[in-house]
């Protein structure tokens, strides 16, 4: 199939087409489609009619703003095809958010599918939520998102993101380094999904502030947490004294945001998991909610599916 694009004016077709044709590579990139320049228009040839009109859309679009300014930045190409994937994503729910407006500059995070609206949706309704299922299912990433949005706002005034430590074979007053070095590796998860989202120079400017902190949950214990977002993340790898501490650190206008696989479990053996317990008795109490995801809403690697669905298979057997 193809689509002609007419170029009704020949203004500033560098800032269109970009760098050796940069912009153009990446829209035939993201949507698996061609588009040859024909001097006086383009031509957009594909499989599949969706994509050629998406392709239509976001060059309509380029177009506009290269008669407006003269260079149109890779992020600029990237965020405009991804909100207009957002449009026709059949993942998604168009009724309800799916774009998080997260800093004062261009970058934006977008859901990927109609349980990570949901989740979003009751992480903003209710004070505390759990966010339970396998990895890749964004229950994190999700969760930082909302953080990060609320703190943009000035809905909070600081985002606290906090997991248990568990020392897989290894003590850590064995281990080189300052206590920050120590810790390093197993918050790492959290500071790479905030990193993702923000640039350095604002990832800098919050911890500066203090309005971003990261820690692990013993750091928690005799404090209450004010205007906060604070998130727990691997969850199921809490004691049940350790969970009970983080759920009362909650203080005037703050939300917590519990994360975990509970099918992933690092905890000594007979030791319960605080989360399997919350899971239990917390189900009932007002503007306390849950989101369970499973494998079908994995936003991985494909093969991420395929490995849970063994796993599954082996444990049942």
């Amino acid at each position: 199939m193809e689509l002609r694009f007419e170029l009704e004016e020949k203004r500033n077709l560098l800032g269109f087409f970009g760098v050796q044709n940069s912009n153009i590579k990446l829209v035939e990139k993201t949507l698996d489609i061609e588009i040859f320049n024909r001097g006086d228009y383009l031509m957009i040839q594909g499989a599949r009619k969706n994509e050629i009109e998406k392709a239509e859309k976001i060059l309509k679009e380029l177009y506009q703003i290269s008669l407006k300014k003269e260079f149109i930045s890779q992020e600029e190409v990237k965020t405009i095809v991804d909100i207009k994937n957002q449009e026709t994503n059949p993942l998604l729910d168009q009724n309800d958010q799916s774009i998080l407006k997260v800093s004062g500059g261009k970058r934006q995070v977008f859901l990927k599918n109609k349980e990570q609206q949901k989740y979003l949706k009751k992480i903003m309704e209710n004070d505390i939520v759990f966010g339970i299922g396998p990895a890749g299912t964004g229950k994190t990433f999700v969760a930082v998102a909302a953080g990060l949005k609320l703190l943009y706002e000035g809905k909070v005034k600081k985002i606290i993101l906090t997991r248990p430590v568990i020392e897989a074979g290894e003590n850590l007053g064995f281990l080189p380094g300052t206590l920050e070095d120590k810790i390093d590796p197993y918050l790492r998860p959290l500071t790479d999904a905030i990193s993702d989202m923000l640039s350095p120079e604002e990832v800098l400017k919050y911890k500066e502030r203090g309005q971003i902190e990261i820690a692990p949950l013993a750091y928690m214990r005799g404090r209450t947490l004010n205007n906060a977002f604070i998130i727990l993340d691997e969850a199921q790898n809490t004691t049940v004294s350790q969970i009970k501490m983080f759920l009362t650190r909650l203080g005037y206008n703050s939300k917590a945001v519990i994360t975990g696989d509970i099918t992933q479990k690092d905890l000594p053996d007979k030791q319960k998991s605080g989360l399997d317990l919350t899971i239990t008795i917390l189900k009932e109490i007002e503007r306390v909610d849950f989101s369970y995801f499973d494998k079908k809403d994995v936003v991985r690697h494909p093969i991420v599916i395929k490995v849970i669905e063994a796993f599954e298979k082996h444990e049942k057997n």
